[in-house]
């Protein structure tokens, strides 16, 4: 199944495709291109040089060619999930697609305010140090969730707001988990556990570069 297409920065488009659906899409390109030829993960089509070239999921980074991802993406590796917004953490150890260690909580950071002068330095003040609480909070949730799983973790999948990402993962104890950490960033909702279940499918899904 193709979801997600969008354009892409630099041209072309990106596309996303579940595992099960990559060998009947990869099929597809073949016969809509009378044929292309592969290297690496970069498909180019013998018709008019269209070229297709394919993302592997977080944790199977070192695949190298088409044969040897179509055999990843079948055994999905164990990964990390961590999806931050505002206020909203969800975090869990994701097997396939099942989520079987998660925590999901929320913590009360205080809106923007249109007071302006001294009243508006204070809320800023005091929204800064909600913030930075919530980000220690979620930090030991962390903690407390994937660092047990590290030693079988092939990869970290973040999602949601990125600054909040970033807040949380600067807690030294967790720079075993940064070094995981995978490029692509989910485009979560504000974390739930159902979120987060949806964003266990989404992670392994091949993404895709079509040009054009």
């Amino acid at each position: 199944m193709v979801v997600n297409a969008r354009p892409a920065a630099g041209g072309g488009r990106w596309v996303e495709i579940s595992p099960e659906r990559l060998k009947g899409w990869l099929d597809g390109f073949y016969g809509r291109h009378d044929g292309a030829t592969e290297n690496g993960l970069t498909l180019t089509g013998a018709s008019n040089g269209d070229t297709a070239t394919l993302h592997p999921p977080p944790g199977l980074d070192a695949v190298a060619d088409v044969d040897s991802l179509l055999a990843g993406v079948s055994r999905p590796p164990r990964v990390g999930l961590l999806l931050a917004r505002k206020g909203a953490l969800a975090v869990g150890v994701v097997d396939g697609t099942h989520v079987s260690t998660s925590k999901v909580e929320r913590f009360y950071v205080q809106g923007r305010t249109a007071a302006g002068g001294w009243s508006q330095q204070r809320y800023a003040r005091r929204r800064d140090n909600q913030a930075s609480a919530a980000a220690q909070k979620a930090a030991d949730l962390v903690a407390r969730v994937l660092l047990p799983a590290l030693p079988d973790l092939a990869a970290l999948v973040c999602g949601g707001d990125r600054s909040m990402v970033d807040a949380v993962l600067v807690d030294r104890r967790l720079e075993p988990l940064v070094a995981l950490r995978h490029p692509h960033l989910l485009d979560t909702p504000e974390p739930r556990l159902e979120v987060l279940r949806d964003a266990a499918v989404a992670a392994r899904r091949v993404r895709i570069h079509l040009v054009p």
